[in-house]
């Protein structure tokens, strides 16, 4: 009889182990999760980090050694040098009205293209996405060249509508993919009410559709304003004297100091964190309708 007791008591304290292994591994999971989350997220903002504080620091203090964790000598000298310097100013203005133009054009053209492909059947249009995926495998350098001969021909070389138009070529694909991902995932049957009440199928996407994928396009819209603003190369190569700050900071590299390039690689930097900022209660609507 004690025997039996004794197997049971075993049995239980078995079932209770394999009971709280499964737990403790979820935790150890969740654990690491968190931990591997922490580590790229120190990977991306420590740099950012250490690039705010050389941006608003004095040229003595980017130079000093060790680094400080929290800055003490707060200054605006950099900052007043790199805006001081010849060109900056007029690449900053450069680079927003580029831009501009590339969200402007690349919305614009993109956007119906992404409502086609979700909403309409035709032949090849597997071919199609995969024609507009395919177009960012060529390397820009193999058409900026090309591109520069053209717009010389044309007369749209050294403008920013030059630049714009090739950083539209560059951020298309993205936004026709993203659009059409977020128009599939809209009820056609949304439209189709619309439709009965007396909307066109142009006012029923103006007022049903176009709203809804708002998250969608926003999410776009970050992605083409980064393109464009960090797009270097074919900046370099299509214009001269009208360059976007990328370029001129490219082309002033080598004589620059190096508190000149933290203050540069900040203004490179910020306006994308703003964009991100201000778009980013779209994207939480977007994931949050994804999740559910």
């Amino acid at each position: 009889m004690s025997g039996d007791v004794r197997s049971d008591n075993t049995s239980g304290e078995a079932r209770n182990d394999s009971r709280a292994r499964p737990g403790l591994r979820s935790v150890l999971g969740r654990v690491g999760l968190y931990a591997l989350a922490t580590f790229f997220a120190l990977w991306i903002l420590l740099p950012m980090y250490f690039i705010t504080i050389a941006a608003f620091s004095t040229p003595d203090d980017v130079f000093a050694y060790p680094k400080k964790l929290l800055p003490t000598n707060l200054s605006t000298e950099t900052l007043e040098f790199f805006f001081g310097s010849s060109g900056i100013l007029d690449a900053l203005r450069m680079s927003v009205v580029v831009a501009a133009l590339t969200l402007l054009i690349a919305l614009t053209v993109g956007t119906p293209a992404g409502y086609a492909l979700a909403r309409f059947a035709f032949r090849g249009s597997g071919s199609f996405r995969l024609v507009v995926v395919s177009t960012r495998a060529f390397p820009i350098i193999i058409l900026s060249i090309p591109l520069a001969v053209t717009y010389l021909r044309v007369g749209i070389d050294d403008t920013a509508l030059g630049v714009a138009l090739t950083h539209t070529a560059l951020a298309l694909p993205f936004v026709v993919l993203v659009t059409a991902s977020v128009f599939a995932g809209i009820s056609e049957e949304l439209e189709e009410a619309a439709m009965t009440l007396g909307c066109t199928r142009v006012s029923a996407f103006r007022r049903v559709a176009l709203p809804l994928a708002l998250p969608g396009l926003a999410a776009a819209a970050i992605f083409t304003f980064i393109i464009s603003w960090n797009e270097v190369f074919a900046a370099s190569i299509l214009t001269l004297q009208n360059r976007t700050l990328p370029a001129e900071m490219l082309a002033v590299l080598n004589q620059s100091p190096l508190h000149f390039r933290f203050a540069g690689g900040f203004f490179l930097m910020v306006p994308s964190l703003i964009v991100i900022l201000v778009i980013r209660k779209y994207l939480f609507t977007m994931w949050g309708r994804v999740s559910r």
